[in-house]
């Protein structure tokens, strides 16, 4: 049996988010002209709060107008590369690093559980020696183009533990696989904390503070 070690990955293995600079990272690079488009990005963030549209909807609407409607995944590849990079080299929490060294060193298998885009996660958790990833898909045409729409659900609160769940009958390991280790830094998480054997909150706000201390799940402070 195959004990587990699933990570988050947003203000978990990493200090910042990662969606937004992904998004800007490409519109600088690509077309700096869709960097007139931010006062859009900006607006469609007081919608998302306003509750008019979901986060599904936010992140396509946001990838559309920074990124564009259907790019070539290889024209995308050298942008994904370049971002993943920056992030590993200056945006991983150093307890992440001494928590993913760990989990490896003991057998563990390593799984990226995100509400990224895979497009980027992908990226970033190879070169952090991750051996699955479980994020947010793009829909791919025939033509290779990345859309701007989902594939299936974003990979976010109840849906990532359904997701996850749903790697695990397809990697043939579910009800057959040891120890599973859950880390997160957020509330929107408690589905696959509960489900958790060892549920673990890391940096975690007010309000996951507060739930794992009344449920004595571990608290660390990743830096």
């Amino acid at each position: 049996m195959t004990d587990l070690a699933i990570y988050d990955m947003d203000r978990t293995v990493t200090r910042r988010p990662t969606y937004t600079p992904f998004l800007l990272h490409c519109a600088v690079r690509r077309q700096r002209w869709r960097l007139l488009l931010l006062p859009l990005v900006a607006g469609s963030m007081i919608a998302y709060g306003l509750k008019l549209i979901d986060r599904a909807r936010l992140k396509e609407f946001n990838h559309r107008l920074l990124i564009g409607g259907r790019v070539s995944r290889s024209e995308l590849a050298a942008l994904v590369d370049g971002f993943a990079e920056w992030q590993v080299a200056s945006n991983i929490r150093p307890g992440a690093r001494r928590a993913i060294e760990r989990d490896k060193a003991h057998g563990r298998r390593l799984v990226l559980a995100t509400a990224s885009y895979r497009l980027y996660a992908d990226a970033i958790a190879e070169r952090l020696g991750f051996d699955d990833v479980i994020g947010t898909g793009s829909v791919i045409g025939l033509d290779e183009r990345v859309h701007a729409k989902i594939d299936g659900e974003n990979c976010y609160g109840p849906a990532k533990m359904r997701m996850i769940a749903d790697w695990l009958d397809a990697s043939g390991i579910k009800g057959r696989h040891g120890h599973a280790r859950f880390y997160s830094d957020h509330v929107s998480d408690q589905p696959a904390f509960e489900w958790a054997d060892e549920p673990v909150a890391v940096n975690p706000h007010g309000k996951l503070r507060r739930l794992a201390q009344q449920r004595g799940w571990a608290i660390e402070d990743w830096g």
